[in-house]
């Protein structure tokens, strides 16, 4: 088996800071055409440049809770690449909600963001990796990998939001592991725990007894780079992981072995 993914095109959502920056980036070192998808067009510009026609790399810019936007990002990539084989959905937003609140919209907002974009977008790739694999039995028609978070598997009161919304991402992706398997596209995540983001850079300006704060409750004692996280989501969207569909693979430095309330996932 291979861990190659050199001429496959990628579709890496959340591509213009942070952890969706640097898979997007890794995948392009490994030899793979990534499309950069983020809201932010001038992060994005500012990160690729300006004119990256002829290269292997492509950025789009667009809001995708939208379906027009989903519709029109895969079009993109289809014009610059002619096919789609991994999506990454990386895009995802973390808001510190208040669980006994009947009046704030912090789980609508997250479960918009977090779920139904990714399910979305992966049902109009899915249709898209099916076509072109028709008439062809063999071999795999596409990958799809989606960030979670160890939030998902624990209960912090004030993220009891972001951790609806990242339980209901795991449940889909299981859904559509079955759903797709039939079709050879195999669907799985990457749940993590605290992993050196935009997000977190810029928490631990504000609270910089955080990090020590993390690293205590982290058996490795350290906070993941996002490099580390861009090698675990290539295993996934390449061939050596050709008979694993359906799971969540937990990437924390063995933090969610200890008390899972203890420190807010990153």
């Amino acid at each position: 088996m291979s861990f190659s993914i050199a001429g496959k095109t990628a579709i890496v959502t959340g591509g213009a800071n942070g952890i969706g920056l640097a898979i997007g980036r890794h995948f392009v070192d490994n030899g793979a055409n990534v499309v950069f998808a983020d809201m932010d067009e001038k992060a994005l510009k500012k990160e690729l440049g300006e004119n990256v026609e002829g290269s292997n790399t492509r950025y789009f810019a667009g809001d995708l809770r939208q379906k027009l936007t989903i519709a029109n990002l895969l079009s993109a990539t289809l014009d610059a690449f002619d096919s789609v084989d991994i999506l990454i959905n990386g895009s995802r937003q973390m808001m510190v909600s208040d669980p006994l609140d009947c009046d704030e919209d912090a789980v609508e907002n997250l479960l918009q963001q977090n779920l139904m974009t990714a399910l979305r977008l992966s049902q109009c790739v899915a249709r898209r990796m099916m076509k072109q694999s028709e008439g062809s039995d063999e071999g795999p028609a596409g990958v799809i990998v989606n960030l979670s978070s160890i939030a998902a598997r624990s209960a912090h009161p004030d993220l009891m939001a972001y951790s609806i919304s990242t339980a209901a991402l795991d449940q889909m992706t299981r859904s559509l592991a079955v759903a797709l398997a039939p079709h050879r596209i195999r669907v799985n995540a990457v749940a993590f725990g605290s992993v050196m983001s935009a997000s977190l850079k810029a928490t631990l300006k504000e609270n910089q007894g955080f990090r020590s704060e993390i690293e205590d409750h982290t058996p490795l004692g350290r906070i993941a780079s996002p490099s580390e996280l861009a090698e675990a989501v290539q295993y996934l969207a390449c061939e050596s992981s050709g008979f694993m569909t359906g799971q969540i693979m937990t990437m924390d430095g063995g933090r969610s072995l200890l008390d899972p309330v203890s420190v807010p996932a990153h």
